[in-house]
């Protein structure tokens, strides 16, 4: 037992330390390219037909922020056209109805579009959209964004810089981070892909990919990669590697941003990490045996590996944490010494997954120092979400076919916002809740025990395994019950304002 026990977690180990030293790698890229110059202010001459499109789905509290703010874009209005894509099952497809009214009236071209079914989900909307489009190119942006007067002024000149690219990428803005402490730690966490990743893959000459919003592309580019599909849960990153593999360029602008809001409670960050981490494992099942076929360099394709797979890493943080504690016994009672030794050295992946994400804080904030406090934060969480995100990945590699299910967003921005009283908050949370909590304090166990035997080098691991279960299924469970409570009394109101007439 003990040797099925030190091979499981060496394997582990193994597969972290070679994702975590890809933290190097992009560190490496980041440090050679960092004097590049920035993205050229180009200045627009020609004005072509754009459509900014727009999948809702009950998004009643963000869908007035968000056409308001399309139809305020800079550019000609004989020109522009604006689709809201609205697969809406509740009050927001009326909401929709009054505000394109009013947008139609002060003279925008603006579309109200309906389907029969939600088939296909987010991809589906996409694609029966521009069927009905009329725009040479096509923009989109989620329900939580608000889009820049200047989008369309800023990105469609550098489809007229180059005539094969296909797609330009805005750098997502936060407009909530500072909201908690959960949403610090995603602020951090889309930093390091966007200011470092997709900031560097673009300039290395990688591939990149479309982050689902907030970017723009060339309507004859989709066309020609096959359009957008729905057999994975990330139709984003599914078409951006089918369209760079047919020789399309795509560039990411890193000074040019699009606002967004941040989840601000758990177990809405939860649907969102799990479709993203599902939706890449069913990409990379899709499209990996493509990329190895096609003609791309060596090169190309171990960094497109690496892309496509990084999630792979949470079954294997989940069985580092639970391998923790047996592990320790077994060193205790020695006969394993050159093993440990050797392990050491795994460590090192923690200061590559450092240095990835210092980088991104000290390129854009000014106090990059002080967010650096957030790193342990973040880690923990990264552990915390072990199991969401476990479940996630063995569903994508078992193609375990799921429902596209949406981030509600509530409008959310300052300090003195709440989300306990809206409509979309989950009151329930799922087994996987459960799981957390038993890992929080079978790890608390590991921590005392660590410290009764005096293997302090295992402390600082399972404190963080400690603190990250311990953070999720705490927030899962408390703003649950905390929004459960607030729509009981709210249903209790609705009851007594009903029964008034009829006391009367």
């Amino acid at each position: 037992m003990d040797e099925i026990i030190l091979i499981t977690y060496f394997v582990s180990l193994l597969i972290l330390f070679i994702f975590g030293c890809h933290g190097f790698v992009m560190v490496y890229h980041y440090l050679r390219h960092k004097d590049d110059a920035e993205e050229q202010t180009l200045t627009l001459t020609r004005y072509p037909s754009v459509t900014v499109q727009l999948p809702i789905y009950n998004e009643m509290y963000v869908v007035r922020r968000l056409i308001e703010a399309s139809c305020s874009m800079e550019y000609p209005k004989e020109k522009l056209e604006i689709q809201v894509l609205d697969d809406s099952t509740d009050e927001t497809v009326e909401i929709v109805e009054r505000i394109v009214a009013e947008m139609r009236a002060g003279g925008n071209n603006i579309q109200h579009v309906r389907r029969s079914s939600r088939a296909g989900f987010k991809a589906g909307a996409l694609k029966e959209g521009l069927m009905k489009s009329s725009g040479e190119f096509v923009a989109i942006f989620d329900a939580d964004f608000v889009p820049k007067k200047e989008f369309l002024l800023k990105t469609l000149p550098f489809f007229y810089a180059d005539e094969k690219v296909g797609m330009v990428q805005t750098r997502w803005e936060h407009l909530n981070a500072e909201y908690s402490l959960l949403t610090r730690t995603q602020a951090m966490a889309l930093d390091g892909h966007f200011v470092i990743e997709q900031a560097i893959r673009n300039k290395a000459g990688f591939f990149i990919n479309f982050n689902g919003t907030g970017g723009i592309w060339r309507k004859a580019c989709i066309l020609d990669a096959g359009n957008w599909q729905s057999d994975t849960l990330t139709e984003d990153l599914d078409l951006s590697y089918r369209a760079q593999l047919r020789g399309w360029r795509f560039k990411f602008l890193k000074n040019v941003t699009s606002p967004a809001e941040l989840p601000s409670e758990i177990n809405a960050l939860k649907s969102q990490q799990f479709r993203w981490t599902k939706g890449a494992i069913e990409t990379a099942r899709k499209m990996l045996p493509k990329v190895w076929k096609s003609e791309l360099s060596f090169r190309m394709k171990l960094h497109s590996t690496f892309h496509l797979t990084n999630n792979i890493v949470f079954p294997f943080i989940l069985a580092a944490g639970v391998l923790n504690i047996p592990l320790m016994f077994i060193k205790h009672n020695g006969g394993y010494e050159s093993y440990f030794e050797m392990m050491s050295i795994f460590v090192f992946a923690f200061i590559g997954s450092f240095l990835f994400y210092m980088y991104s804080q000290k390129d854009v904030y000014n106090d990059w120092r002080r967010r650096l406090f957030l790193f342990p934060l973040f880690m923990a969480g990264s552990m915390g979400f072990a199991v969401n995100n476990s479940k996630a990945v063995i569903e994508g590699l078992f193609k375990r076919k799921s429902e596209f299910v949406r981030t509600p967003k509530y409008s959310i921005s300052g300090k003195k916002d709440s989300w306990l009283d809206k409509k979309y908050v989950p009151v329930k949370f799922s087994w996987v809740v459960i799981i957390e909590i038993i890992l929080a304090v079978y790890c608390l166990f590991g921590v005392v025990s660590s410290l009764y035997y005096l293997e302090i080098a295992a402390v600082p691991f399972q404190l963080l395994f400690f603190m990250g279960f311990s953070f999720v299924s705490y927030l899962s469970v408390q703003q649950a019950l905390q929004a459960r409570k607030i729509r009981l009394a709210q249903m209790n109101a609705q009851l007594e304002v009903q029964s008034e007439p009829i006391a009367a």
